[in-house]
């Protein structure tokens, strides 16, 4: 990977720190190296040089602990395996021996098939039209729209421009050209604006801008959206928590209690608190970018599940079906629980087709441009 000696850390995307990280690792000259999810944040080309040097290392007498969420990455590069969950060894065997079925039932405690919920969904009315959106760099050119109880996927290759389309539509990037539609709301807006009008992002960066880790869990789910929380437009630490406890409640948080402070949780439960908060504010449009990067399987199947529920409403309570915009480097998650998927090339959003028309192969191949030629 071409990045400057000299280069500032601070000016490196976060895929680039990634890899900086790995080489500080290897030329230490350890003998054992642990590699913690080192290819989360890594594009298709940077998985391949890594596993090849990952051998290379291995022939030489280093030994290696690969720990990571992607199951076919474990079943490609170790030797042998351990399934962790709740802390506890729940089991181990050759990797060669052990179907990837069999891994996730030990990991999640269910089958495989089992992890892509999905309820039947009625789309409804339009929530959010984007027409020949462009951004200061990207995306380039994008349209699609959305309607109530769809799930939206966005494929792409790293730096194709997913992540600036999402920033762009919750007005955190600037726009060159085109319209963004949220219900009969059009013009220029701010984050603030389109939280008032129902749309939530879910940040890929979950460290440095999804969450304030120096903040408790309350401040985190309740500070976008303070109302009710107290008498007078003031704040009531004890309501504070109470609200917050309902959802560390409902998301299964693993945590001390409401004024917990976020930076000691594990990445699978700071991601639950960045999406307690688009559930505390109540929008109907989720934009999530990445959401299952880096954390557990056991969290992944909650965030999915999740996914189903929102789209899904409940016409018990009264709750009317949510929307989903889901941007993924994992094809296999959008083709579990998407209804239609657009794939990015280039910063030019292709046009969405159903979920039924894609395969990984397909995907890939649009998002390399060699479809079209």
């Amino acid at each position: 990977h071409e990045i400057p000696p000299d280069a500032l850390l601070l000016k490196l995307t976060i895929d680039e720190r990634q890899i900086v990280e790995i080489a500080r690792a290897v030329a230490s000259g350890c003998r054992v190296l642990v590699f913690d999810e080192p290819t989360s944040s890594l594009a298709r080309k940077d998985v391949h040089r890594l596993f090849e040097l990952i051998r290379r290392l291995k022939s030489q007498g280093h030994a290696i602990v690969y720990i990571s969420h992607f199951l076919e990455e474990v079943k490609e590069v170790s030797d042998r395996l351990t399934v962790l969950r709740d802390g506890q060894t729940a089991g181990s065997g050759r990797t060669a021996d052990m179907p990837v079925e069999d891994i996730v039932r030990l990991m999640i405690g269910r089958r495989l098939e089992q992890l892509y919920p999905r309820s039947p969904r009625t789309p409804g009315e339009l929530l959010l039209e984007v027409n020949n959106l462009s951004g200061q760099k990207k995306p380039a050119s994008a349209s699609f729209s959305l309607r109530r109880g769809e799930v939206l996927g966005i494929a792409g290759l790293l730096g194709s421009g997913r992540t600036e389309l999402m920033r762009a539509i919750f007005s955190l990037d600037r726009v060159r050209g085109g319209e963004i539609r949220v219900g009969a709301c059009v013009g220029p807006a701010s984050p603030a604006r389109r939280l008032s009008q129902g749309v939530g992002l879910l940040s890929e960066d979950r460290k440095g801008e999804g969450l304030a880790l120096s903040l408790s869990l309350a401040d985190n789910i309740t500070l976008s959206r303070l109302t009710g929380l107290g008498p007078w437009g003031l704040v009531t630490p004890s309501r504070q928590n109470q609200a917050a406890e309902r959802w560390i409640e409902r998301l299964a948080i693993r945590c001390q209690g409401a004024r917990q402070r976020a930076v000691s949780l594990s990445g699978g439960n700071q991601q639950k608190v960045a999406v307690a908060r688009l559930l505390h504010h109540d929008v109907d449009v989720w934009l999530l970018d990445e959401p299952t990067k880096g954390i557990d399987v056991a969290s992944k199947a909650q965030i999915y599940g999740l996914i189903d529920e929102l789209t899904r409403g409940d016409d018990a309570l009264g709750r009317k079906p949510r929307s989903v915009i889901m941007v993924s480097s994992y094809l296999p998650e959008l083709l579990g629980i998407c209804d239609r998927i657009a794939v990015m090339c280039r910063g030019v959003l292709g046009t969405p087709r159903p979920v039924s028309e894609w395969t990984e192969h397909k995907l890939l191949l649009e998002a390399t441009g060699k479809e079209a030629a």
